[in-house]
């Protein structure tokens, strides 16, 4: 009883030492830090504060509350409220002076950046899409500030006001970090808009050809994407309309609206809904007539109407023509199967921005990034189906051709050879299918490898180690009892105290040479899986008893214990659970060794203690 009440207390003391104020470290070994943990916000409903009637941190810090909400990110959805972050920074002695302070959200109307100097006063920057790209304070895609610290504690502040979604991301960086971090960045953004631009010239050039309004709309819907994520992603007002700070404020909502009238306008082509479902096609042109008025409405209302209603409209229409592209396929309309996969990938793409967008689902590179995914996606199924389409318009084209030349003996040589060329065709489009398929079937075991493993460690996850337990419990079942399966829970002594001191690239560290050592000690058939944090779990399985059990958890603890390179120290407290004789479930044997560990932490850590109700 005194142990949980113990326990209780320090559980207590834990969130309470998490509710206060944090302070974000920068040292010379921080190449990059996010500052969105450490951040604290107070909206401003009135705008009535300026930096020097704003209330300080350090003045009275419960008028400030923590930026990060549940979903861990810093998002408040479309607000029309000024809202001000106070982020305080620690730099430590010999610390670099100059940082780059990143909010990685290009469509905010107006950001203010205010920096504490020498002298006590603020030294203001300003940036934001309604602004020409030169007036900048520094020439990125994202709204990036140049910002001097002195070693010492300094409390930046932060004013963002904007009528879309309010997502505000800071990252600190090292000015060669951000510039290696942009490399890769950008070498992606190009790989994308190259590929949506290949299908923009591609399918035109088809459209010259073949004058099928089709491919036309297609065209505009391609080109129209092409200007919503320009701008979504900050490349729009920084190569294509610099100038235009007016055009880039509003391209995003209106490029998203074109993309949506286009979309439409293409679906109900290429679908024939007008001949094969009347009323749906109705309610097509009704989304087309909307996303019209959205994309002209920020000249006749305010661009929060705008950003808002295209949000909610795309997630109806993406939600909706899936549904229509499920029912054309089933009525077995020639392309619909790729079309219902493209639209299935816009889909997701589009709910799941929009749900970042109204700040339902958390911030991250995936949400902020799901529209790029979806529309890749999208545009490569779509051009499948076009080719699809066209592959029956060169059919039913071919058959017309036999049907002339069945008449005319003196024209069957010239039809033998158009058949051998569509063998050619066919076979080249087969090994095309076939290259597909084997990039979609590594995909998935790359997908499938990520789902069961640990990203940090590479070790087995939660899910596959309780799967493999199961299975050996199952068998030992099988097998009557003829061999024992052990499970050992293993929680690191003082990595708490590597974390605090060090920082997570340390911890992350001493957690890979954890895990290096773990599979060194255990045997190829054992798995060894990590939880979370510094908890890993190892399952014996064909094991002769106790003593086998003893034997790994004695070498896991003399490996364990060794200094890690760095100078770190941890050691690690082992709770030992077996089966016997009488059944036993998964989570019964991991509970027993659990409380196993928890007991060899009371004993003095660095040591194992077998579980005493062992089954």
């Amino acid at each position: 009883m005194l142990g949980r009440l113990i326990l209780v207390w320090l559980a207590c003391c834990h969130a309470y030492a998490w509710a206060q104020p944090a302070t974000l470290s920068l040292d010379t070994v921080t190449p990059f830090a996010s500052a969105t943990p450490f951040l604290r916000y107070l909206e401003d409903t009135q705008d009535r504060f300026t930096i020097a009637t704003l209330p300080r941190l350090s003045d009275d810090s419960r008028l400030w509350r923590s930026a990060a909400n549940g979903n861990g990110s810093v998002n408040f959805g479309y607000s029309s409220s000024t809202h001000w972050f106070a982020l305080t920074v620690d730099v430590k002695p010999g610390a670099p002076a100059k940082w780059l302070l990143e909010i990685a959200f290009a469509s905010l109307d107006q950001a203010w950046v205010y920096v504490p100097q020498a002298n006590g006063d603020y030294a203001m920057q300003l940036s934001g899409d309604i602004y020409p790209f030169e007036a900048r304070p520094y020439p990125h895609r994202n709204l990036i500030f140049p910002v001097s610290l002195s070693s010492g504690k300094h409390t930046i502040y932060i004013k963002v006001r904007s009528q879309g979604s309010v997502t505000v991301p800071v990252n600190l960086w090292q000015i060669e970090a951000k510039h290696s971090d942009d490399q890769h960045t950008y070498s992606l953004l190009s790989i994308y808009y190259g590929a949506l631009l290949a299908l923009f010239f591609y399918n035109f050039l088809i459209y010259l050809s073949t004058r099928e309004s089709v491919f036309l709309f297609y065209v505009a819907f391609v080109g129209s994407m092409i200007v919503a994520q320009a701008s979504l992603n900050g490349l729009g007002n920084q190569f294509l309309w610099p100038d235009w700070p007016g055009w880039g404020n509003m391209a995003l909502p209106c490029g998203m609206a074109a993309t949506g009238f286009f979309g439409a306008l293409f679906s109900r082509n290429f679908l024939n809904t007008y001949v094969k479902f009347p009323r749906l096609d109705r309610i097509i042109l009704a989304f087309a007539v909307l996303f019209a008025f959205i994309f002209y409405s920020p000249m006749l209302v305010s661009y929060h109407f705008a950003a808002i209603a295209v949000s909610i409209s795309g997630i109806l229409f993406a939600l909706f023509i899936t549904l229509v592209a499920i029912g054309s396929y089933f009525d077995k309309n020639p392309g619909a199967f790729y079309f219902l996969l493209a639209w299935g990938a816009v889909l997701a793409g589009v709910v799941v921005l929009g749900l970042r967008n109204l700040g339902w689902v958390q911030t991250n590179a995936f949400t902020i990034y799901s529209m790029q995914i979806g529309s890749a996606i999208e545009m490569l199924m779509l051009s499948f189906a076009l080719a699809d389409r066209i592959t029956i318009m060169r059919k039913e084209k071919e058959q017309a051709q036999r049907d002339t030349l069945n008449a005319k003996q003196d024209l069957v040589d010239t039809l033998i050879k158009s058949e051998q060329e569509l063998e050619e065709r066919v076979a080249l489009r087969t090994k095309e299918i076939e290259a597909v398929n084997t990039q979609l079937r590594h995909k998935e075991r790359e997908l499938r490898y990520m789902a069961l493993h640990d990203a940090l460690t590479g070790l087995a996850n939660r899910t596959l180690m309780n799967d493999t337990l199961k299975r050996a419990i199952a068998r030992r079942e099988r097998d009557k009892n003829k061999v024992k399966v052990a499970v050992l829970v293993i929680d690191l002594d003082g990595f708490k105290e590597v974390n605090d001191s060090y920082g997570h690239a340390a911890g992350d560290l001493v957690l890979q040479v954890v895990a290096a050592r773990l599979r060194k000690v255990t045997r190829v058939s054992d798995v060894t899986a990590r939880l979370g944090g510094d908890e890993f779990v190892v399952v014996l399985e064909d094991i002769h008893g106790v003593d086998d059990a003893i034997r790994i958890s004695e070498k896991l603890v003399q490996e364990l214990a060794r200094p890690v390179e760095g100078g770190f120290h941890v050691s690690a407290s082992i709770g030992i659970a077996l089966t016997g004789d009488k059944p036993v479930t998964a989570d019964q044997l991991i509970k027993m060794a659990d409380r196993a560990m928890y007991q060899a932490k009371l004993l003095g850590r660095n040591r194992w203690v077998i579980a005493e109700d062992e089954a």
